[in-house]
């Protein structure tokens, strides 16, 4: 694939960024893509391994050596037929899928991987440019009608493909817009909303109608859920309108910490800040937490923590500091013992070189506060000993905050929807529904189906398109017998 020596001749080359001092003035994003150049450059370096490890470090199994050597070969159309084969929306993946198949490339073992990522994102947005994305309606029509509850990426992906099935699609969304986390919980700086609005219109061609502000239950969910709904479809509605459904929410439920405190004024989960924010940006009201000219701390060190610190820079605070639990992990990673397994080190985003002091083997003991007014946090230093993590003793320090930021990740979907239906959950809260065999990605439920981070829990953009992918198989084979969607 692509250049049998480009391996060796080529360096990998990666998307530049626009200078800090000037996308700090905005929420645009500013990743520059890959010249045409530059991109078959890196289609070059594609190497002739023989198994291609990358296909399956990707999620959706993306048949990633054969569009980087038609990208080589300045076939682009081409590249795209081969990309979307196996991704409806590679504009989503391409800016924030954390890149496995990377991780998973030949190339990696004991040199840089090849930018698969940064290819995939000059093939759609060239495409887009260009007017190569355009409706695949079908051509017959099944009289079958399927409910997709949930408008994030698993939804989207699972609605596109059975639409295309020739099914009837109705998308069942409770905030004002669709696109779920995708849309709510990730900024316009790494992720514009326009992606999702475009997919829309060409998913609205396909004959997909969004019905959005709606909750789909016996009772609203409570206070820490973001919902816009207005109005509320009953699970026995649905099950008695549609001849199936697919249950494809997010996994909303934060992880809290309950130390002392913790009900102080300035103490706020991440969604609480990024929501809103994200709103703002849109036009859609104002955001109640501001951080300008404050002392910002966020706890945790995964992607929704980077987004805080991403945010708040932009309001301008006065400072960020990021704290994980965690070890702080090596620079770089043992290439030919983690390889092709997705390697543990030091990850640094765009939003940490823009300013943030970040820190390690950190555990908040304490929110400090007056007047009901947080105004700083007791900390302490820890250590894995025998496999337990432990304080060191004589390590606790005390940190200025006006805001703290809880971006820990999340426990599991929404439980009012789910035991509304009367789904089974496993044991941490998800739907239970199997992914291999007869009867896949099915609850108990008949006719219920369960697929993206409702099912397997928080997880990547990319699982939530696999799952949506394999769901909409599995729901085209329930109602007709067999099924020619891919898997």
């Amino acid at each position: 694939m692509g250049k049998p020596t480009g391996f060796m001749e080529f360096q990998r080359i990666n998307e530049a960024y626009l200078p800090v001092a000037d996308r700090l003035k905005n929420y645009g994003e500013f990743v520059q893509t890959l010249t045409d150049e530059q991109a078959k450059t890196q289609g070059a370096r594609c190497m002739d391994c023989g198994i291609p490890f990358c296909n399956n470090g990707c999620p959706i199994n993306n048949i990633i050596p054969d569009w980087n050597d038609l990208v080589y070969r300045g076939q682009w159309q081409e590249a795209l037929t081969v990309l979307h084969s196996t991704n409806n929306f590679p504009e989503f993946t391409g800016r924030i899928c954390p890149a496995p198949c990377e991780a998973a490339c030949t190339l990696n073992i004991d040199q840089a991987a090849v930018g698969i990522k940064s290819i995939e994102h000059a093939i759609i947005d060239k495409a887009w440019e260009n007017g190569w994305v355009v409706p695949q309606p079908a051509v017959t029509k099944t009289g079958k009608k399927v409910a997709v509850v949930g408008g994030g990426p698993a939804g989207l992906a699972a609605a596109q493909q059975l639409a295309r099935a020739g099914h009837a699609v109705t998308v069942f969304e409770k905030n004002s817009r669709v696109g779920g986390l995708l849309r709510y919980g990730i900024p316009d700086f790494k992720f514009e909303k326009s992606h999702i609005d475009r997919r829309m219109d060409q998913m609205r061609a396909e004959g997909v109608e969004f019905r959005t502000g709606v909750w789909v239950g016996k009772e609203m969910p409570g206070k820490g859920t973001a919902n816009d709904a207005t109005t509320s479809v009953s699970p026995d509605e649905l099950l008695k309108s549609f001849d199936a459904v697919i249950l494809t929410g997010g996994s909303e439920t934060p992880r809290d910490l309950p130390v002392p405190g913790r009900e102080l004024s300035g103490v706020h989960f991440a969604l609480e800040f990024l929501i809103p924010q994200n709103k703002e940006v849109a036009g859609d009201g104002r955001n109640p937490i501001h951080a300008d000219g404050k002392h910002v701390v966020v706890i945790g060190g995964g992607d929704t923590g980077s987004d805080c610190v991403g945010t708040s820079n932009r309001h301008g605070a006065a400072a960020v500091t990021q704290f994980e639990v965690m070890p702080r992990p090596p620079e770089l990673e043992n290439g030919p013992l983690t390889w092709p397994y997705w390697p543990l080190k030091l990850r640094t985003s765009s939003s940490h070189d823009e300013g943030c002091a970040r820190d390690w083997s950190v555990t908040t003991k304490e929110f400090i506060g007056e007047n009901g007014k947080l105004t700083g946090l007791k900390a302490a230093r820890v250590e894995w000993k025998d496999g337990k993590l432990s304080e060191i003793a004589g390590s606790e320090f005390i940190v200025k905050a006006d805001l703290v930021f809880l971006a820990m990740g999340f426990t599991n979907p929404v439980a009012k929807m789910l035991e509304a239906f009367g789904v089974d959950k496993d044991a941490r809260g998800n739907a239970k529904a199997n992914t291999d065999g007869a009867g896949c990605y099915q609850t108990n439920v008949p006719k219920v189906f369960a697929a993206g981070d409702v099912r397997r829990g928080q997880s990547l953009v990319v699982w939530a398109i696999r799952e949506g992918r394999q769901a909409a198989r599995a729901v085209d084979e329930f109602l007709m017998g067999s099924s020619v969607l891919p898997r």
